[in-house]
């Protein structure tokens, strides 16, 4: 990777980083971590769009506190919740590996549909293995509380990716990415 291309997945990181303080106080605190890794995904590429979330995750399994609520630590990534987080370079990857192959919003929204399946997913194994609990609970703990902001994100992700995937600039520099 050139410097340049170290940078920017370092600025996602940092948005990463910021977005997952900003906290939603309902019944389940939302985070908005999902939206940057959507967007990173979008907006840098498959390859620096992991490797950016790969740096977050990274920067709280040392210790930072990145993670939501100013935690982090490997605690957090091996807690119940942390297959949530162990998904996003993949979340990431996947939203761009299937969005890069169209310029239609319906091909990106539904890329980013399936990287939160597979975030939910990966969160879910985690959640049971570590709780011992089944999958309706686990179910209802971890995906039913989110289904609705997660569907906002969703959106908010696909027209705010669209709008900046349409800039010839971030264009052509996913067209160097991918030569």
């Amino acid at each position: 990777m050139k410097t340049k291309d170290l940078i920017i997945c370092s600025l996602f990181c940092a948005i990463t980083c910021v977005m997952a303080q900003i906290s939603i106080p309902l019944s389940v605190p939302i985070t908005m971590q999902t939206l940057a890794v959507s967007l990173s995904g979008i907006i840098l590429g498959s390859k620096k769009g992991f490797f950016s979330q790969l740096i977050y995750i990274f920067l709280g399994g040392i210790g930072l506190p990145v993670f939501s609520g100013f935690k982090g630590g490997l605690q957090i990534i091996l807690g119940p919740t942390g297959g949530f987080i162990i998904t996003f370079p993949l979340m990431a990857f996947i939203i761009s590996y299937i969005s890069e192959k169209s310029d239609k919003k319906f091909i990106l929204f539904i890329s980013i549909f399936i990287g939160y399946i597979i975030n939910y997913i990966g969160g879910l194994i985690q959640f049971m293995y570590i709780t011992k609990s089944n999958l309706s609970s686990a179910i209802s703990i971890c995906i039913i509380p989110f289904l609705f902001t997660d569907f906002i994100k969703i959106l908010l992700a696909n027209i705010i990716g669209y709008k900046i995937r349409k800039n010839k600039c971030i264009k052509n520099y996913n067209k160097k990415d991918a030569e």
